[in-house]
């Protein structure tokens, strides 16, 4: 399936317009639940000053898109696992009280001959309502959540989703604004990109590409590839070639002003490794900056630990394990595509940016720094 890409002036849909309180309750709690192809997660918070608290949340690896590959179809077995995780979202819902929710299924729901069936499935036997997003809004998403982690000294900035089914890219231009409102500018993407009517100095949406290739469709693939080494090497080359037409700066040497914020599964699990942590900690990881050679390094460790040594190590975890080569060669990729010696890994994305753009859309985040 060939990526999905826009360039230019061509504009982010804007996002799902919704009704604003004529008195927005600042003490409201709010919810974002992403289902993707190897995952469900939500999140529960309430708004305080320019961004939230979050007050319960919900991680579940149900591999809804197990098997897709090849039918084309959600399986028995992957939507039963992912309806029992939802009943579980539906009664944290349920408790906390919580009207304000986007419940969003991305790039296996996307795919899947019978998704409209199983979205049916789903709000008949949980209540809730699942709504697939398009890849552009995904993106959207991904890159105003991790609007705090952009340094003001940043020129040309590359947000990095690596989802379960499909990578969002998105380059954005941040050279025309003044440094210190440069994350300040990529927060107002949430209500779309647009460039002529807005007041305020604009962050530019160069280019943006999803690829159908993540994590879990990367591993599958090359499931047949036995040898450990051989198999990194080719999903490196195959997702290397899907991005044959987004690496301007490809061969570049590095350069200040270049920025690459990652977020995903992977990446944190790679700044865990990097750190050492035997128990995850959100805080140590979230922000962090990592050199190319870093990341080479971790990443070098699990080709040397292999497919059982990977399946004990506690800094990797049982729902990474089977998917971090594939993640691995995905980042490793676009470090070698971009001009910058290092990362900035961010523990937020989807969820997060549903978050923001609700809130924001009803007024109840206060303007200033995050």
């Amino acid at each position: 399936m060939a990526p999905r890409r826009s360039k230019g002036a061509r504009a982010f849909p804007r996002a799902v317009e919704t009704t604003a309180p004529a008195r927005p309750d600042p003490d409201a709690l709010y919810a974002a639940l992403d289902l993707g192809t190897n995952s469900c997660r939500m999140l529960i918070a309430q708004p305080k000053g320019s961004g939230f608290h979050v007050v319960d949340s919900f991680s579940k690896s149900v591999q809804l898109g197990a098997g897709l590959e090849k039918s084309e179809r959600l399986s028995r077995g992957s939507m039963a696992r992912t309806i029992q995780a939802l009943r579980i979202c539906q009664k944290k819902l349920k408790r906390h009280r919580v009207r304000n929710m986007r419940l969003v299924a991305t790039e296996a729901c996307r795919r899947a001959k019978n998704a409209r069936d199983f979205i049916h499935q789903v709000r008949r036997e949980t209540g809730l309502k699942l709504e697939i997003i398009k890849p552009e809004e995904e993106a959207r998403l991904a890159v105003i959540s991790c609007a705090p982690l952009v340094s003001t000294k940043t020129d040309q900035l590359l947000v990095v989703d690596i989802g379960g089914g499909s990578t969002e890219l998105v380059w954005i231009d941040l050279s025309s604004v003044p440094r210190r409102d440069r994350p300040t500018a990529i927060m107002r993407l949430q209500s779309g990109f647009h460039s002529g009517d807005s007041p305020f100095p604009a962050a530019k949406v160069v280019d943006w590409i999803s690829v159908p290739l993540g994590v879990a469709t990367l591993r599958d693939q090359f499931n047949d590839v036995e040898d450990d080494s051989g198999r990194f090497a080719l999903m490196s080359w195959f997702f290397e070639e899907s991005l044959a037409d987004f690496a301007p700066y490809k061969d570049e040497q590095a350069r200040e002003g270049f920025q690459i914020v990652g977020t995903s599964g992977t990446v944190t699990t790679v700044a865990a490794s990097h750190l050492g942590l035997k128990r995850y900690d959100r805080t140590k990881v979230d922000g962090l900056r990592m050199t190319s050679d870093q990341i080479d390094k971790v990443i070098r460790g699990y080709l040397d630990l292999g497919p059982n040594g990977r399946r004990h190590d506690p800094r990797i975890g049982d729902d990474r394990q089977a998917l971090i080569m594939s993640g691995s060669a995905i980042l490793q990729t676009l470090l070698r595509c971009w001009p910058t010696d290092r990362l900035t890994v961010a523990d937020r994305g989807l969820r997060e940016g549903l978050l923001y753009a609700q809130m924001s859309a009803d007024g109840v985040l206060e303007d200033g720094p995050f």
